[in-house]
């Protein structure tokens, strides 16, 4: 009878895993990290807009110095002129930094979600303009912008483009919201969104000349302006 050849019992062992190390290469090259001469230029350009802001609100436009920048932010004059061609592009960055998210959210209100009033919308408009400008560096922004445009027309323009329109374009969006609900019923007011804007920026002045002798209340003024936009209409 011819031998059954013998079999192995013994249990295989499993190969070893393929190490990953080798496709560590590979993924550094998908997600590579920022090299410390990129992350430093970052900085140094934050640093340069945090010390704009800080000089441009103190100063004012036309009495900062980039000398005077460049000493608060630590850096050499020479180094904000690799991030910003002058003076004037220095101030349209800290512009679209400090005013830029905000001037998105009220350009775009939240009007139609969950079947809210236009009224709500609006008194919620009124709430983040006393809590996030009031009192804050970009209420200064606003100040110089009033009280030197006519001085340098060309950041007027800028201002206008970039913060103003968007507001304007976001108010109307809010009223004409509120006239579809029949809760405004004079449709002029579409044609003047300004009428909204303008208790806003009534704030920003008196707060900056009158708030330490007679500071208002901001959010209790606007919604006062409300309750003579919404008193006829308010939905039921």
């Amino acid at each position: 009878m011819a031998k059954l050849p013998l079999i192995d019992t013994r249990p295989v062992k499993d190969k070893p895993a393929r190490s990953t190390k080798a496709r560590a290469p590979a993924d550094r090259a998908a997600h590579p990290r920022p090299s410390k001469r990129a992350v430093g230029a970052t900085e140094r350009r934050a640093a340069i807009v945090a010390a704009g802001l800080d000089e441009f609100t103190a100063k004012g436009f036309a009495a900062t110095r980039l000398d005077d920048v460049a000493k608060r932010a630590g850096v050499a004059k020479g180094t904000i002129y690799l991030h910003f061609k002058d003076k004037e592009a220095l101030f349209q960055e800290l512009v679209r930094t400090a005013l830029g998210p905000l001037i998105v959210r009220i350009a775009n209100p939240p009007i139609g979600v969950g079947g809210g009033s236009a009224r709500a919308a609006m008194e919620a408009l009124a709430e983040t303009f006393a809590r996030e400008v009031i009192g804050t560096k970009r209420a200064d922004i606003v100040r110089m912008i009033i009280s030197e445009g006519t001085r340098f027309p060309q950041l007027a323009e800028f201002y206008y483009r970039e913060v103003v329109a968007h507001g304007i374009a976001g108010m109307r969006k809010l009223i004409e919201y509120g006239i579809a609900r029949g809760e405004i019923r004079n449709l002029g007011l579409a044609n003047f969104p300004q009428l909204l804007v303008g208790p806003m920026i009534v704030t920003v002045i008196w707060q900056g000349l009158f708030g330490k002798h007679a500071p208002l209340d901001v959010a209790a003024m606007l919604r006062v302006h409300l309750d003579l936009i919404f008193d006829e209409g308010r939905a039921a």
